[in-house]
């Protein structure tokens, strides 16, 4: 499982994940300041952050594909520090960020409520959290099948799950989301095209 895990999983994601390049520069637009991003994977977002973020903390437990993260990390524009680390344990200070961003992460991190509620602590009182991730389906039918495959996405994804209701789990760990979009990604199986992307703001500590 390491070897696929490690190789060849990576792999997939790089090929599959690169399609949605204009969704990630449309959404990542608007992030500035000190950003920490979760889930940084083979640092796809790398390129799309605009002029105004100064300095960028990739937080991810694993370090997939060495190479070609380190070519991507040589043509950034800003200073990047990686960091391995778990997403329900972040080592960074209350208030450290400007910006806090997941991309297609959240799916997989094994306590996602957790991890948001750390993001939440580390995101400075006037930041924002830029989110852009699949999920469950608002079509009945479509999230019993999402359910029903689960198990196998599971082992497959590496620890994806198909139906994590996105939005609920952000407002559970005290995000006020100020803007969502919920959209089926055309070309894509419904049972993994159902993209919640969002805008949020830290509720009242």
């Amino acid at each position: 499982m390491s070897l696929y895990a490690n190789h060849v999983f990576p792999r997939l994601m790089e090929w599959t994940m690169r399609a949605w390049a204009p969704l990630r520069a449309e959404w990542l637009a608007s992030a500035r300041g000190d950003v920490l991003e979760v889930g940084f994977g083979t640092g796809l977002n790398l390129e799309h952050y605009p002029a105004a973020v100064t300095s960028l903390t990739a937080v991810d437990p694993s370090a997939p594909l060495p190479r070609r993260v380190e070519r991507r990390l040589a043509l950034a524009r800003f200073p990047v520090r990686r960091v391995r680390a778990s997403a329900e344990t972040l080592p960074f200070d209350d208030a450290s960020f400007d910006t806090v961003v997941t991309t297609w992460t959240l799916c997989s991190i094994p306590s996602p409520v957790t991890a948001l509620r750390e993001m939440r602590r580390v995101l400075r009182s006037s930041g924002r959290y830029l989110f852009v991730e699949h999920g469950r389906s608002d079509d009945p039918r479509i999230a019993r099948w999402q359910r029903f495959w689960n198990p196998v996405q599971f082992r497959i994804g590496c620890g994806c799950h198909l139906d994590r209701p996105i939005d609920a789990l952000v407002r559970d760990a005290g995000f006020e989301i100020t803007r969502l979009d919920r959209f089926a990604q055309p070309g894509v199986p419904r049972l993994v095209g159902k993209f919640y992307r969002g805008d949020a703001v830290p509720g009242a500590r």
